[in-house]
């Protein structure tokens, strides 16, 4: 049995308003007790899009408020000088899970885009092994996203293929491992970069093995490249092209409209907002109420730190907050929580995930909203957003295991997780 001490406040529902209570049970017969007294307790933040390699390549020169056109090629040479490895994958995912974890990331959605030019099958199954086996080993959940960016159509689907059959266990159900720790899924990076050959590969791929599909779609740049090269908009490619299904997630959604809109709930679709890159790369801010109020479900991700420097999804829930009446309404704290919980497991297809109860996952995290970040806060559910917006979970469980105790990873010493990543990066990669 797990079991909290003291004085705590649980949100169970972000649909409701300052209610809520619930009995965690990790089905074992031993008591682990947290503190959580001046606590509030909510379920694990799903970050639903990253991308961990770019956790290695932060505020790179030329990698700010820059056209996409400029960027990509700014941050293919940054990993061209590094060089494609298990090592620097497995360093970049632990450092990005930990950072994760740290503030309150129990699963996290990683859509890698980045793979050898020359690589077989089998080199992208030791990266993808290695980026899997780094956030296992702290503890965290990952859906590792075989995605592609001007890969070949047929080496793409190839190398799914067998990132399917080496990362999952005999049994898996939807691309998920039994216990829920791994899950595949795929997705070309969008209609800016691949072609609708990559996406029906990739996408007979996710048909054989049930797996999820996830693109990114209609920020500006990738509407404006869509309309010079096609002569149409991003979502009518994709609805063309067989990637609009209940079985899509599609991240960002800058631009859009009321039509698009409708059409994107019509078909089942979900959405996936990422503000800390879209914003500070002046891509545009997704309209998140329109989205909500027409029935598309929304979740949270922070990209990766080629654009949004940091991992931290709270943080980012409140600049969404923040920049929402940029774009509409204003959106409550609370349901941008919801968002970053519930709304990011929707669209990983994990019903599990994200909210607290019996037939969870029992993932949490206990904040604590004693100190003078939040004194004076009326509603410490809603100060979780606004008020200390960088802080840092008190304790944090995955499955009923603690991985975060007193905001510290247990049994990793995150200084030496920073060290091994900046020591490989100093060194020049074998040839």
């Amino acid at each position: 049995m797990l079991t909290v001490s003291g004085a705590v406040r649980v949100l169970v529902d972000p649909r409701t308003e300052r209610d809520g209570d619930v009995v965690l049970d990790d089905g074992s017969t031993d008591a682990t007790v947290l503190d959580a007294s001046g606590c509030v307790v909510t379920a694990g933040l799903v970050n639903a899009h990253h991308h961990l390699l770019q956790t290695a390549f932060r505020t790179l020169p030329g990698t700010r408020g820059v056209p996409m056109a400029d960027w990509l090629p700014t941050m293919a040479g940054a990993y061209a000088r590094v060089g494609h490895d298990p090592e620097l994958y497995g360093l970049a995912a632990s450092v990005g899970a930990a950072e994760g974890l740290l503030s309150g990331v129990t699963t996290v959605a990683d859509h890698h885009l980045n793979w050898p030019v020359d690589g077989s099958a089998a080199d992208t199954v030791a990266l993808a092994s290695a980026t899997a086996d780094a956030v296992r080993a702290l503890g965290g959940r990952l859906v590792f996203v075989r995605g592609s960016a001007r890969d070949d159509p047929d080496r793409a689907a190839a190398s799914a293929d067998a990132i399917v059959g080496a990362l999952l266990a005999p049994g898996a159900v939807g691309g998920t491992d039994p216990d829920g720790r791994l899950q595949v899924a795929v997705g070309p990076a969008g209609v800016h970069s691949d072609g609708e050959a990559t996406f029906r590969a990739l996408g007979e791929v996710a048909a054989r093995h049930g797996l999820r599909r996830r693109t990114q779609a209609n920020e500006q740049v990738d509407t404006a490249i869509a309309l010079e090269r096609h002569g149409r908009r991003p979502i009518d490619l994709l609805e063309e092209w067989g990637w609009l299904a209940p079985d899509v997630t599609l991240a960002h959604l800058c631009d859009v409209t009321d039509d698009e809109i409708a059409r994107l709930a019509t078909a089942g679709v979900s959405a996936t907002h990422a503000p800390g890159c879209d914003v500070p790369m002046g891509w545009g801010i997704a309209p998140v109420a329109r989205l909500l109020d027409a029935g598309v479900p929304v979740g949270l991700g922070t990209s990766g730190g080629g654009s949004n420097d940091a991992g931290h999804l709270l943080a980012d829930a409140r600049l969404a907050m923040q920049v929402s009446a940029l774009v509409g309404p204003q959106l409550p704290a609370r349901r941008l929580l919801g968002a970053a919980t519930e709304g990011s497991a929707i669209g990983l297809g994990r019903p599990e995930l994200g909210h607290l109860g019996v037939g969870t996952a029992g993932d949490l995290c206990v904040w604590d909203v004693s100190g003078v970040a939040d004194a004076g806060v009326d509603d410490p559910v809603a100060g979780l957003l606004w008020a200390s917006p960088g802080r840092r979970p008190r304790h944090v469980v995955v499955g009923g295991r603690v991985v975060v105790r007193d905001g510290q990873l247990v049994g990793v010493d995150e200084r030496e997780l920073a060290a091994r990543l900046r020591e490989r990066l100093a060194r020049t990669p074998a040839v």
